[in-house]
């Protein structure tokens, strides 16, 4: 919604998620590559950074990057610019970051496992979404859409609708998984269905 709503709106939108790549590649992933800049680098590669120039860069999970790529991370955030792995040349860039983690980075902080200076510089706007079970308003209209995204995904099966039963059984649940656990469940139910 950020990203749809503002002014970058046509400029490209990249989400990583900093948890799923390897340790040794996400700064590749981020910042490029030069070819030859390690072993089976052999092309030049572009970056996230560099692909959304103008764009928004969500990273996902943020809490979960190592301290290496977050000292990098903050420099781009303070001067604009990046290097590509195995190269003397910088790149300026003018990239928008959102940043999300299932992790108190606060608390990160205090455990030195996240950079304070980081925090402080992605700590802009601070938006607190919580858990799913302290919303239980928000899962007959999670359900809904999950429903109209599942029948785009399985056009020969039309998940009509879920019983107010349903419903209140699926809103007094503890949903420790969240919103990807209630996902999970409507798109095994339209499954098994």
């Amino acid at each position: 919604a950020i990203y749809h709503h503002s002014l970058r709106n046509q400029k490209p939108y990249i989400s990583i998620n900093c948890a799923a790549i390897p340790e040794n590649l996400l700064e590749s992933e981020l910042f490029g590559h030069e070819k030859g800049a390690f072993t089976g680098a052999t092309l030049q590669r572009i970056g996230k950074f560099e692909q959304c120039n103008g764009g928004t860069l969500f990273l996902d999970e943020i809490g979960d990057m190592p301290l290496q790529t977050q000292t990098k991370i903050l420099r781009v955030l303070q001067e604009s610019e990046i290097t590509r792995v195995g190269s003397n040349e910088t790149i300026k860039i003018n990239v928008r970051i959102l940043a999300a983690s299932n992790k108190q980075l606060e608390q990160e902080v205090a455990l030195k496992t996240f950079r304070e200076d980081l925090f402080y510089r992605l700590n802009v706007v601070k938006i607190h979404l919580p858990p799913l079970r302290e919303r239980p308003e928000d899962i007959p209209l999670l359900i809904e859409y999950f429903l109209q995204k599942l029948r785009k995904h399985y056009p020969n099966v039309k998940p009509q609708s879920v019983s107010k039963e349903t419903i209140l059984i699926l809103t007094a649940h503890p949903w420790p998984g969240n919103i990807r656990e209630l996902e999970n469940c409507m798109h095994r139910a339209t499954v098994i269905s």
